[in-house]
């Protein structure tokens, strides 16, 4: 993207926008949660296969990665963009209408299949703009964008007791019509050069470009298995809060909220950091506490303690896996300045197809309890740091 491109749109407009075009995917995910106890009575099915609309979400929006990934580095990005939100907002009118359990997945699978085409463009657009600070630019993105699941949990709880589940996502089609006018009046487009190389190489080369880079593969799958933490807490929480230690609708929207203001909290925390101390020692810092984090959240469920000591674990723990993934993401796209979309497909993909897997995992080892939730968090950072310390030692 050229330096005169990007200056006809200040800084200030352009990060809330890429942010608010991000948020697609998390209010999506997150807006839902207190309604799904009414939607599996609504659509005369149980809670697991309700939970596992999540995992449906994450696999779709993974195969639409694959797709859209690479052709964000040779087509428009402004036009995929658009393509995408459209999508997203015809989908999610479509939705209330639905009247079995079979319906709603396949919907939000294509939701989340479409959606994919305006989310991709963005961690190219900030690399582009942010060079090698990208990891500042990722940062400051994620923290605008981390209002959208502090406050989506709240919006549906109200939205449930003001009207129905349906509401929910007329609130978010509502929400994806004013991002797409945004989008189309103020997103600056790519100006390729008409005889650039680049456009020459095929959907599959871009693939093989990534993937045989051996400095970044191990970035890459660390980026890929702290996913599936987050995935796992994004799964696991309703189940954790409202039926394990029995809070009422608002006070998990508000421990929720609270785990939100964690994640921002680690990511302002990052961007005052990372230019000074590099995304590879940020990237360590957030991988030491979450090793205490996790073990701690472990023991915890392991001696079955009251509330209080589950939160107190989660909230460091979720914030030192925010910065592991945005510092393990930075120091991947500033490897592959010509396929940062094709690059962020593959931490895409990767990321969303392991995080299909927390619903399956969870209900597989399911007895009750928090306990696997908290195993599965503590053995996925062990193999975040097992990966590390492999790339420390190959160096």
């Amino acid at each position: 993207m050229k330096s005169g491109n990007l200056m006809q749109v200040s800084l200030k407009l352009l990060l809330p926008l890429l942010a608010s075009v991000m948020a697609l995917s998390p209010l999506a995910i997150d807006m839902y949660l207190p309604a799904m106890p009414i939607l599996a009575e609504h659509l005369g099915t149980d809670m697991p296969m309700v939970q596992n609309s999540l995992s449906i979400y994450l696999l779709g929006y993974a195969m639409g990665l694959i797709l859209f990934g690479p052709m964000a580095d040779k087509y428009s990005r402004r036009k995929m963009v658009l393509f995408g939100i459209g999508g997203f907002l015809v989908m999610s009118f479509l939705l209330p209408f639905v009247t079995n359990i079979e319906q709603f997945l396949s919907l939000r699978f294509i939701q989340a299949f479409i959606s994919s085409a305006a989310t991709v463009v963005v961690p190219g657009t900030i690399r582009e703009y942010y060079q090698k600070d990208t990891a500042k630019g990722l940062s400051y993105v994620s923290m605008i964008m981390m209002l959208a699941p502090m406050i989506a949990p709240s919006i549906g709880s109200v939205l449930l007791v003001a009207d129905s589940w349906q509401l929910i996502f007329y609130v978010l089609g509502f929400y994806s019509v004013i991002v797409l006018f945004l989008v189309a009046k103020y997103l600056p487009e790519v100006v390729r050069s008409s005889n650039s190389k680049d456009k020459q190489i095929s959907f599959l080369a871009r693939y093989k470009i990534v993937f045989s880079n051996s400095e970044a593969r191990l970035d890459i799958i660390s980026s890929m298995t702290i996913s599936l933490a987050f995935f796992a807490y994004i799964t696991a929480i309703p189940f954790v809060y409202l039926t394990v230690y029995k809070v009422s609708e608002f006070s998990f929207s508000v421990l929720f909220g609270i785990t939100v203001l964690a994640l921002m909290t680690a990511h302002f925390i990052n961007t005052r950091l990372v230019v000074r101390k590099g995304s590879r020692k940020m990237l360590w810092y957030g991988l030491s506490l979450s090793v205490i984090a996790s073990a701690s959240l472990f023991l915890v469920n392991l001696l079955s303690m009251p509330l209080v000591f589950t939160v107190i674990t989660i909230l460091p723990l979720m914030g030192s896996i925010s910065m592991i993934a945005v510092n393990s993401d930075a120091l991947v796209l500033t490897k592959f300045p010509e396929q940062s979309g094709t690059a962020t497909a593959v931490i895409g993909t990767l990321r969303f197809g392991i995080g299909a897997l927390a619903g399956p995992i969870l209900a597989y080892y399911y007895d009750g309890t928090a306990l696997p939730f908290a195993g599965l968090m503590f053995s996925v950072v062990l193999l975040v740091l097992l990966c590390q310390l492999i790339n420390a030692y190959k160096k």
